[in-house]
């Protein structure tokens, strides 16, 4: 950690040593790492023994004596190595990486509680110090046979750490509570101002921007002013001119000083125009500058939030008997602190993945036709304005079949419907909760644990996650985030008359739907988004403001969510995309459902901001409670020109065949999957004709008709039954039910069915 000096004096000479011990210890890992996969880094031994100097001098300042011999020891190790009279395997690594554990345990520990501690762990503490000082002769770990790929290395191989099933760096990696908490907690660590300071100072300098934007409507109206004031000039010209032919020498000398009057006001109206303009577009570059700044303090490398996951890839991988390195590209690519803070746990889950699923040991590698070292890549990236973070290995990848069997096995879709299932909606699959390939548990996977809790935490940083495999190639994963929650580029817009603001990046589509596109299917509105029958939900009503006001030929409508979950929300305007800088909502309000901060727009008019997860939540739940509220509000005088037919049937098929049809000849047609969905549906519209199936669950469709026949405001309402029953008893007992035409499925084409509606209501038009 670095201090600017004239904070020095705050710290005591133990929390100067912890600093020391954080940077020095960084060193010495990344060092030894890379000494184990490039054998010969002159550049690595050197930083080493540089940093293996600065803790034991730093260790002896404070009087920690065992740390001065750990550094000590180390020292010796790394002279040998730069001298070529020791050669640094992973065993060796194994027994240094322990020495630096066990310095930065110690850094670690309060000033009163050093004693109680060495003297509890006094026996591992000697096997450490003996290990390092014994470490010349300890035997080469290298299995050539397994290198050469003609056995595998005995379980045996996985090494004994001396202080627990994995280093310090790796169990604090390793853990379950990985929380975001947890990552902020470890960032802690590097300098940052204090976080009121800096909200405080975004906000103000947002202020700035909202006053800076606010003198444009002053320029409008200055310029108005303008325009104003020319025509009043033209006319005073025009009166000039008029006067000037006539007699009246008092009145020319009059309208001629006026005239000249009017020159200066002219001149002096145009350079304050000028003036302010030039002053908006300063104020508007400072203020914008000052925001920038303010952002700035925020950031931080992304090295910062994954440094310590090389070494907990390696120690997990030595753990499972694999060799596998990690390489981090982008490291000064800049992150929001707390955004990294918090993806730290769900890159780790996915790099444990990686390790434990992915990698096969190096004798099955070498077998495959591949290196014996497995390779995962993490990179990091700014790309159209977001973080692209890009994880890859060359692993063994995912088996498709093996996710499509798990599904049947799990009953979570039929073996047709399963077979039908694209690569990409497989892949889904891995992200639903206590979903998993691994046939047994370990402490590492098999508890279907782990990318569901990186999918839901890369979601609520309003971020997107997506993974591809290829059967013995790798897998691939994909994140894209925000650079920054404290500025959200935000899609405004407006319901009940109020502003709100979704995450441009949680937005799918904005588009306008017609009015006449949209259909009714179990009381539940909908219309057909590239093939999809996609689900309209009322934005006034999620958010319990009332009825919506969205009427007219279209309506507004941005659709969220992915999958099964998505949804489109209507609302009454879309005002279009702003950069929002977020503001936290008081704590004496709680977690305000729906609602994830609070933000100005330019004009100064307060926002919220939907948090798009819960608003997903909140949709789920109206629609199991059921009672949504009817969108298609068409003019009614047009709708009282086009007739209207209520279709019913639970067949999809005949169901759309029919809804189509129907449609091309110029009707207006709702739709229900059964007896009682249609029952339901047509007391509460005004229907024309009902078309219905016979065979259906939970009511057919001579049941429909008799309760149709003997409601006494239905009764009149022409019915028609479509039946694959063909046979005579079958039609009298549709029509003794009442119905006043029956036509069989297995018979009619087109014409038929159309033919047969105009036989009872005639042309769609009135």
């Amino acid at each position: 950690m670095s201090v600017d000096n004239g904070d020095l004096s705050q710290f005591s000479m133990l929390d100067l040593f912890r600093m020391e011990a954080d940077s020095q210890t960084q060193v010495l890992t990344d060092g030894l790492l890379a000494m184990e996969r490039l054998k010969d880094d002159a550049s690595a031994v050197e930083s080493m023994m540089r940093a293996a100097h600065s803790i034991k001098g730093a260790a002896a300042i404070v009087g920690l004596e065992v740390v001065v011999q750990l550094a000590h020891g180390m020292e010796d190790a790394f002279i040998a190595a730069q001298h070529g009279k020791l050669a640094l395997t992973p065993n060796r690594v194994d027994v240094l990486l322990a020495g630096v554990d066990l310095i930065l345990q110690l850094s670690r520990l309060q000033d009163n509680g050093v004693d109680a501690w060495l003297g509890a762990n006094s026996t591992q503490i000697k096997s450490t110090l003996d290990s390092i000082a014994s470490i010349a002769f300890l035997p080469e770990p290298i299995d050539l046979q397994a290198e050469a790929g003609l056995r595998k290395p005995p379980p045996s191989a996985a090494p004994a750490f001396p202080y627990g099933e994995l280093p310090i760096a790796a169990q604090s990696s390793a853990a379950p509570d990985d929380t975001p908490a947890a990552g902020a907690a470890r960032l802690s660590a590097a300098p940052m101002k204090n976080a009121q300071n800096f909200d405080k100072l975004l906000s103000l300098a947002s202020e700035s921007r909202i006053n800076a934007h606010q003198m444009h409507p002053f320029i409008q109206s200055m310029q108005r002013f303008k325009r104003n004031q020319s025509s009043l000039f033209s006319l005073i010209e025009q009166l000039h001119e008029a006067i000037a032919n006539s007699d009246d020498a008092n009145l020319k000398e009059k309208t001629l000083l006026a005239l000249q009057k009017t020159h200066p006001l002219k001149q002096f109206v145009l350079e304050h125009i000028a003036d302010i303009e030039a002053y908006e577009r300063r104020i508007l570059a400072v203020s914008q500058g000052m925001v920038d700044e303010v952002l700035t303090m925020r950031m931080r490398p992304f090295r910062d939030g994954v440094q310590q996951f090389p070494r907990m890839v390696r120690d997990l991988a030595r753990n499972l008997g694999k060799d596998v390195q990690l390489q981090i590209v982008g490291e000064d690519t800049l992150v929001d602190r707390d955004i990294l803070a918090k993806i730290e746990s769900p890159l780790n889950h996915m790099l444990r993945n990686a390790v434990d699923h992915g990698m096969d040991a190096s004798i099955d590698r070498i077998a495959a036709g591949k290196p014996g070292a497995g390779t995962i890549v993490l990179e990091a990236k700014h790309r159209a304005g977001m973080l692209s973070i890009e994880i890859s290995d060359d692993g063994k990848g995912v088996d498709l079949e093996k996710i499509r069997a798990r599904v049947i096995e799990r009953k979570m879709a039929s073996a047709q419907m399963a077979a039908s299932l694209s690569p990409a909606e497989l892949m889904e699959f891995l992200f639903l909760p206590a979903f998993s390939l691994k046939e047994n548990t370990t402490e590492i996977s098999g508890r279907g644990v782990g990318l569901d809790i990186v999918h839901e935490t890369i979601r609520s940083q309003n971020g997107t996650v997506r993974i591809e495999s290829e059967l013995g190639v790798g897998f691939r994963t994909y994140i894209t985030l925000p650079l920054t929650q404290s500025i959200v580029r935000a899609l405004v817009v407006e319901v009940k008359g109020e502003a709100y603001a979704v995450p441009i990046v949680q937005v799918e589509r904005v588009i306008k739907v017609p009015q006449s596109a949209i259909h009714t299917l179990e009381s539940k509105q909908f219309f057909d988004f590239g093939g999809e029958h996609l689900g309209l939900v009322s934005a006034a009503q999620v958010l319990e403001l009332g009825e919506s006001d969205a009427g007219g030929a279209e309506l507004a409508v941005v659709v969220i969510g992915s999958g099964a979950r998505r949804y489109a929300l209507v609302v009454d305007a879309i005002r279009g995309e702003q950069s929002l800088a977020v503001q936290a909502i008081d704590p004496i309000f709680g977690k305000m459902r729906d609602i994830s901060s609070a933000a100005l727009l330019d004009d100064g008019e307060p926002v919220l901001i939907l948090d798009v997860p819960d608003l997903l939540l909140s949709i789920d739940k109206l629609l199991h409670e059921g009672g949504l509220h009817q969108l298609a509000k068409s003019d009614q005088a047009e709708r009282r020109k086009t007739k209207r037919i209520l279709v019913v049937d639970d067949s999809l098929t005949v169901r759309e065949m029919e809804r189509k049809l129907l449609m091309a000849r110029g009707f207006l047609v709702d739709i229900a999957i059964d007896g009682i969905d249609g029952w339901n549906v047509v007391r509460s519209g005004d229907y024309d004709l009902v078309i219905t199936d016979v065979d259906m669950p939970r009511m057919d469709g001579i049941e429909l008709v008799t309760l149709i026949k003997k409601d006494i405001h239905l009764h009149k309402l022409p019915v028609m039954i479509v039946s694959y029953k063909d046979r005579p008893e079958d039609r009298a007992r549709g029509l003794s039910a009442g119905a006043d035409y029956y036509l069989t499925k297995g018979s009619f084409h087109d014409e038929t069915l159309l033919d047969a509606v105009s036989d009872l209501i005639g042309d769609a038009r009135r």
